[in-house]
């Protein structure tokens, strides 16, 4: 059995289907299972469906009549057959890492459900969205208390950008509503999360939401059905909260619970989007020329940008800039250097760059920098040890040896824990296409490859 069903509904998709079937299947995680449920489309994309499915063994295509996207939802559920269930949306596509850091949350964190921050797409502009900054597992009320200050939010509401467990949805039975057409996944969302106890905020965007879809007045609905459907949202939030939280608690909470009702009384959209930057800007770019000969200086410019795109995904999930992580992953070989210029070699910066990065990971209170100026008149342990401040070296006058101290605090070990993991990643994707002991033969003369390297350039 696959481990993961991957679940797309499709409608009348011919013109994005393609790039939605196709991120899905180029995934680094391979153990799934992808249904495409085609809900009566008149177009071409039934066929397309069809031909994925001829193609690759993992696709399985279910035809049905026109029904809406519950009930698509629904059908294939009943026929889902994975340990987990992720959910796409055909206009979408997700990052290459996306279901593997998914399911590696869901494991490591012993948890029932995950939930992660994505990209919202509009033409070239693309803008991250996440709501919880808080790092290990959640229970359900403070998972609870995040979403009260931000019910109406996408993250919260929506059902692709979380990892669910099949196992809770069978055994309570748990389906979207086919009774209405607004905020659907959201009361599944809660629904499913009454019987979560672990949940994991995973803090890094996987997923491209393409937004095309109108409001509910703009796509024709019944002003009269469009009350009752929002009040029956409303009733079941309220009623949410009263099963999450003791009387008293709730009580409490009433006031943030009430705001809710206020903003479902408009059309319903989400909150305004900040930090637009081009689409593309967000992942490190990579470019594969098929008329390129492959040799020594490509495979160097194809595996820098593994560690590159990995490296990305650490700064992502705690808020760092790509050169920061850059840095601390050096660091992590080795915390002596023989200047600030050693440092930016290794790293690829400027020094202006580096003193920029410093400056940054001492205020976010990451590492701890020093500088050790030892004089031609000393022993090692008469070194003089002096803070690293612009001129600090030129003041001593007659240095011999001027050494550089990275030392990363104990704030950074879970940054440098994950860069750890990033580049075991790296060694996976690299070794994916061997078997084990082909892959401990490469490891080896890698390692004696690297090492006649270092002779022939010291």
């Amino acid at each position: 059995m696959p481990k993961v069903s991957i679940i797309v509904p499709v409608y009348n998709a011919r013109e994005t289907l393609q790039r939605c079937v196709d991120s899905i299947l180029g995934q680094e995680y391979r153990d799934f299972e992808l249904i495409l449920a085609d809900d009566g489309s008149t177009d071409s994309s039934p066929a397309l469906c069809d031909e994925y499915a001829e193609k690759d063994g993992r696709v399985r295509v279910l035809h049905k009549a026109n029904s809406g996207v519950s009930d698509t939802r629904n059908k294939a559920l009943d026929v889902a057959q994975g340990d987990y269930v992720q959910f796409l949306d055909s206009d979408d596509w997700i990052a290459p890492e996306a279901t593997r850091l998914l399911v590696r949350a869901m494991e490591d964190n012993d948890c029932d459900m995950v939930i992660a921050d994505f990209y919202r797409v509009i033409g070239s502009k693309v803008s991250r969205k996440g709501d919880i900054d808080a790092e290990g597992v959640l229970s359900r009320e403070e998972f609870g208390d995040y979403m009260i200050q931000n019910p109406s939010d996408f993250y919260f509401g929506v059902v692709w950008n979380k990892l669910y467990r099949r196992d809770i949805i069978e055994k309570y039975h748990l389906r979207m509503d086919v009774t209405l057409s607004w905020c659907e996944d959201f009361i599944f969302n809660m629904e499913y999360e009454l019987h979560c106890k672990r949940i994991y905020p995973l803090q890094v965007p996987v997923y491209y939401y393409v937004r095309t879809r109108g409001s509910l007045a703009s796509q024709g609905a019944n002003p009269a059905k469009v009350v009752q459907m929002k009040l029956n949202v409303i009733e079941y939030y309220n009623d949410f909260y009263k099963q999450v939280f003791d009387e008293e608690d709730y009580r409490a909470r009433r006031p943030d619970i009430y705001r809710f009702y206020i903003e479902s009384a408009g059309d319903g959209d989400i909150m305004p989007w900040q930090r637009s930057a081009k689409l593309g800007e967000e992942r490190v770019p990579v470019y594969v020329n098929p008329e390129m000969e492959a040799d020594a200086l490509l495979g160097l410019y194809f595996e820098e940008k593994l560690v590159e795109r990995n490296l990305e995904l650490v700064a992502a999930r705690f808020d760092l800039t790509p050169r920061d992580v850059r840095l601390l992953a050096f660091v992590r070989l080795g915390t002596v250097f023989s200047g600030r210029e050693e440092l930016a070699d290794y790293c690829g910066f400027s020094t202006l760059q580096l003193a920029r990065t410093l400056q940054r990971l001492q205020s976010k209170r990451l590492v701890t920098v020093e500088t050790r100026v030892e004089r031609p008149d000393a022993g090692d342990e008469a070194a003089a040890v002096v803070a690293a401040a612009p001129g600090a070296i030129a003041a001593t006058g007659a240095a011999k040896t001027k050494l550089l101290l990275i030392t990363p605090t104990e704030q950074a070990q879970p940054v440098m824990e994950a860069i750890v993991q990033a580049l075991r990643d790296c060694d996976r994707v690299l070794c994916s296409s061997m078997d084990e002991d082909e892959a401990n033969r490469y490891r080896s003369d890698r390692m004696k490859a690297l090492e006649s390297i270092r002779r022939t350039l010291a």
